[in-house]
């Protein structure tokens, strides 16, 4: 669901609680990867980007408390990716790599004034979020490693091999910290990019995630933080969080006893924490759609609950409002 200028809500939330959760020459389209390797030569972020920024040292935010009770203290967390299907629909956000030049596709959209309108390369076979016929999301996450950017659509509907239309969209230079103009939404409601806040299965399988997560909350305040550039606030409310805000799962909290895949996930979390980039189910974390994910592995992390987390100040870390680098460590 999409308001004027903000992206509201994930529609898949309720279903999926219930069951675990540049120019250049133009080239035939080739077919995408069905799984995403390793980063390579293409990261999905700088090493000096917020996204890597450990935050574990950092101080708690003056207002943590008021913001964990208002996302929801007893709300358990709740990793909203998996292997298998929901409903008939497979679940968590695809990532379609692409590593080879493809003609530029037209893309149409619903909110032209704060997007990209042009220069998006998205493969004919591009997944769309929870299958072609979802009423949800639709998000398309395109990692275009030949030219290192990513192509990133809300509410996105292929109308022919080289047409999509979508509510909004968002191109990023994966080898650049410029952050989208200010006030500008992405495919997410915080203006942020999605990829770089998936959690990969490639990372937990390999047992380290290396950066922050994204993350949903139910009701968030009309205003945002660096390095959101965009809000989608149900109120004018202090008490509820603003896109950007940075939580993490608290130093105390015990991840020693968990499987492979949810440690690797949990100590993320401990680590880089999570951002705020889009109202949805409380306590939601995303993550890529891959056959590979253990659910059973996954269900461990939602024995952790809201008041196992903290909000954090991460203002220290910001070197420029425009620019995603953060001071070095």
């Amino acid at each position: 669901m999409r308001a004027p200028r903000g992206i509201l809500a994930t529609a898949t939330a309720a279903a999926l609680a219930a069951a675990c959760l540049l120019p250049g020459p133009v080239l035939a389209a080739p077919a995408a990867s069905a799984a995403p390797p390793a980063d390579g030569p293409c990261a999905t972020s700088l090493p000096d980007s917020f996204w890597r920024a450990p935050v574990d040292t950092l101080p708690v935010h003056p207002d943590s408390a008021r913001y964990v009770s208002s996302i929801g203290s007893a709300a358990p967390l709740h990793p909203d990716f998996g292997s298998g299907r929901v409903e008939g629909q497979p679940f968590g956000i695809p990532i379609t790599v692409s590593d080879t030049r493809v003609p530029e596709t037209q893309v149409t959209l619903d909110y032209p004034e704060e997007s990209e309108t042009s220069g998006y390369r998205i493969p004919q076979d591009a997944r769309v979020e929870n299958g072609p016929a979802s009423e949800g999301d639709r998000h398309v996450v395109v990692w275009d490693r030949d030219a290192c950017r990513s192509y990133e659509l809300f509410d996105a509907r292929q109308r022919s091999a080289d047409a999509w239309h979508a509510g909004s969209g968002a191109i990023f230079d994966l080898r650049s910290n410029a952050l989208r103009p200010d006030g500008w939404t992405s495919a997410d409601a915080a203006g942020l990019a999605i990829l770089p806040g998936l959690v990969r299965y490639d990372e937990a399988a390999a047992g380290s995630v290396d950066h922050a997560i994204r993350i949903t909350v139910p009701r968030s305040d009309r205003s945002y933080v660096w390095p959101a550039r965009h809000q989608a606030g149900a109120a004018a409310d202090a008490s509820l969080p603003p896109m950007g805000l940075r939580l993490r799962l608290k130093g105390s909290v015990d991840t020693s006893h968990l499987p492979p895949q949810a440690k690797a996930v949990a100590e993320a979390l401990k680590t880089y924490g999570a951002i705020v980039a889009d109202n949805g189910s409380p306590w939601y974390i995303t993550g890529e759609e891959h056959s590979g994910w253990d659910n059973a592995q996954l269900d461990a992390l939602k024995d952790f609950k809201g008041s196992d987390f903290e909000a954090v100040d991460a203002s220290g870390l910001r070197l420029s409002p425009d620019s995603g680098a953060v001071a070095p460590g």
